[in-house]
């Protein structure tokens, strides 16, 4: 679990919170809590005693240049441990956010150097409750859904709080 002091940049997601929700009554603890649906552009991003004017801006002045993305989410991909939405369209935008702040790895280096976008549905547990949830989330799909904005959240003792919500194209 992330300690307080974390950042990330998250695309929100409200469209798939219907998929969250059903992962939810099948397999409560698999669900990380705290956020709502959302694709993670970069985390851990910068402590959030780093989270200064400047990078409000930055984060501001990229997202100004990113178009709105109308997607649809198809694939619930399903691996040892972890269910997952794909959202290769997102993946630009993650590509553009790492690109950005390059000293900071994604999911400290665990994937790589360019993890792919994707809205994580369920974390751990055994192969049994990714079946379960997967009967659940399968019939969801597809889903249409609009990504907007890029969050800035960083997490307190009270849970994730948004810093700033930059809008995409503003």
């Amino acid at each position: 679990m992330p300690e307080p002091g974390t950042s990330a940049l998250v695309i929100l997601l409200p469209a798939a919170e219907p998929v969250l929700a059903a992962a939810r009554r099948t397999a409560p603890a698999l669900v990380r809590p705290g956020l709502p649906a959302h694709v993670t552009a970069l985390y851990p991003f910068l402590p959030a005693h780093e989270l200064t004017d400047e990078v409000v801006d930055a984060v501001r002045d990229l997202t100004a240049a990113v178009r709105p993305v109308d997607l649809r989410l198809t694939e619930l991909v399903v691996a040892p441990g972890f269910s997952a939405i794909a959202t290769p369209s997102l993946q630009p935008i993650a590509d553009a956010v790492c690109a950005r702040w390059p000293e900071v790895q994604p999911y400290g280096g665990r994937f790589g150097p360019t993890p792919a976008a994707h809205l994580t549905v369920a974390m751990g547990g055994a192969e049994a409750d990714h079946e379960r949830v997967a009967e659940q989330v399968r019939p969801l799909l597809p889903l249409a859904a609009r990504a907007a904005e890029l969050h800035l959240v960083a997490l307190d003792d009270e849970g994730w709080e948004t810093r700033l919500a930059a809008p995409f194209g503003a």
